[in-house]
């Protein structure tokens, strides 16, 4: 059988933190903008230490005592993504619910979490993981769909090497594709986070120098005037260690 795996490395051993109303163990890469929190719920309104050093811009929680859904919060989900949440295993569109992240935005040390059990379960093992946008590595963003086979090109800053995306406004399923799969365009093989289905083919993207281009007319990633939000990696980033930006070598 074949597989694929996407990977992002932490920071190794967790560490105790107490930048929120909850103590979390965190690991985090701050330079890959990268962190891992575990923490236990209260069932109440509370703060989660996240360890980045900035805001995150998407969040995947999930409660790992009890069998509810992924809770996800993307900060180009809507005008107030705070108020709003999406959910990793279904195709559901976005909703409006303050119980997932208490209406406020995640800060540059903490994330907020209501009281429902999705995201702050009583007395339940939470999991938590969080990517800072990096430039020249990591872009998080929004996008409208156009209904053309000439679809829209959206600017990343890099070629990149995973790209998932969802519609929000309605729903869709999850939608993932890679160069580890597929290593030249156009993309046609992509994969649903949302169903446990095989590969599928369709759905063409260009991945190009410096973002990438929709190449179909597929409503679940281009409906016309439809409402999307992407995350996306790169294949060679543009970033050192010291957190410099810099060209790529030949």
């Amino acid at each position: 059988k074949t597989y694929v795996g996407w990977c992002w490395k932490a920071g190794g051993s967790a560490s105790s933190n107490s930048d929120g109303s909850i103590t979390s163990n965190v690991s985090a890469n701050v330079t890959a903008g990268f962190s891992i929190v575990s923490y236990t719920g209260t069932a109440a309104n509370a703060t989660v230490g996240h360890g980045l050093g900035v805001a995150p811009s998407w969040m995947i929680v999930k409660n790992r005592a009890d069998a509810n859904a992924w809770a996800v919060y993307h900060s180009a989900n809507t005008a107030a993504p705070e108020t709003d949440y999406l959910v990793l295993n279904t195709d559901a569109a976005t909703a409006d619910l303050n119980t997932y992240w208490n209406d406020t935005a995640p800060a540059s040390t903490v994330f907020s979490i209501g009281s429902i059990t999705n995201t702050n379960g009583s007395s339940d093992a939470m999991i938590a993981y969080c990517w800072s946008e990096v430039e020249g590595f990591s872009r998080f963003g929004s996008y409208t769909g156009n209904g053309s086979a000439d679809g829209p090109f959206v600017y990343t800053g890099f070629r990149p090497s995973f790209v998932m995306t969802k519609r929000t406004d309605s729903t869709g399923e999850w939608r993932m594709q890679d160069t580890a799969r597929v290593p030249y365009n156009p993309f046609t093989g992509y994969l649903r986070a949302s169903t446990s289905e095989a590969e599928l083919s369709g759905g063409a993207f260009d991945f190009l120098s410096n973002g990438f281009k929709i190449r179909n007319n597929d409503g679940e990633i281009n409906a016309s005037g439809g409402a999307f939000i992407y995350m996306a990696f790169a294949e060679n980033p543009f970033q050192g260690d010291d957190g410099v930006t810099q060209a790529r070598a030949r």
